[in-house]
């Protein structure tokens, strides 16, 4: 695949932009409340934006009841970063997706490249997970992408093998979004060459449009201000991670998004 996608080319109306962050295990409990407390903050400033944009953030699951409380009544929701596949049992330090639901999540992150590295998760698992999230009517954030930053050939055929996977595990007609994160980029200087996110990310629309789900697709890895608006009409938004502590940083990027 070598055709370059044009650079005017755009996203079905009907998706609303959207920034994630990820907060990963960077903060103890009182850091991050501190931080839920500045997000929410941004509320006004995210109501006053051009055009709306949605904005969730993924705590640690300590922080969920704090999340619930600091950003009730604004327009910014909240998820986990990770959910079990069974709906309970003897599952020793698991939690499900009927809980997170109960507790307030919206969203729920899963098959991100960190678990699958470290824990041994494989596309089955994603599957089982995003299976699990959309059952309990979460809207799970599925993570896909390269390991190595080969041709665009060779990504586009690894990520769509994840993506379709996991999408088997989505119940019909549910809400998903797909975070494609190249591996290689994830906390590198730079983010992914734009030339390179929009042939990949034109591969996924695909996959998305051959699925019974309602998707958008965001790029992470890396990403900051200036990154949108190089990949405006490619992608949905973005999803955050260490840029997002500094909140002035995630309103830049609001904003930014907002005007694309």
């Amino acid at each position: 695949m070598n055709d370059v996608i044009p650079e005017n080319s755009t996203s079905p109306a009907d998706h609303r932009p959207v920034i994630g962050v990820s907060l990963k295990l960077y903060f103890g409990l009182a850091q991050t409340r501190t931080w839920l407390a500045d997000v929410a903050a941004l509320d006004d400033a995210l109501a006053a934006l051009p055009r709306p944009v949605d904005l969730f953030v993924l705590p640690s699951f300590p922080a969920l009841a704090d999340a619930r409380e600091l950003l009730s009544g604004t327009g910014i929701a909240f998820g986990a970063q990770d959910v079990h596949w069974a709906d309970s049992g003897a599952w020793t330090g698991e939690v499900s997706a009927g809980m997170l639901a109960e507790a307030g999540a919206r969203y729920v992150e899963v098959g991100h490249a960190e678990r699958r590295r470290h824990f041994g998760e494989t596309d089955e698992t994603v599957a089982a997970k995003t299976r699990a999230a959309t059952h309990a009517g979460l809207v799970p954030v599925i993570c896909a992408g390269e390991r190595r930053g080969a041709d665009t050939g060779a990504a586009v055929e690894e990520t769509l093998a994840q993506v379709r996977a996991a999408l088997a595990g989505a119940a019909p007609g549910s809400e998903v979004v797909i975070a494609y994160e190249p591996v290689w980029a994830i906390g590198a200087r730079e983010p992914a060459p734009a030339r390179h996110v929009r042939i990949v990310a034109e591969a996924v629309r695909g996959a998305l449009r051959d699925h019974d789900v309602r998707g958008r697709l965001i790029y992470g890895g890396t990403a900051g201000p200036g990154t949108y608006g190089e990949l405006a009409g490619a992608v949905d938004g973005l999803f955050l991670g260490r840029l997002a502590h500094d909140t002035e940083g995630l309103r830049k990027v609001l904003e930014e998004i907002s005007g694309g």
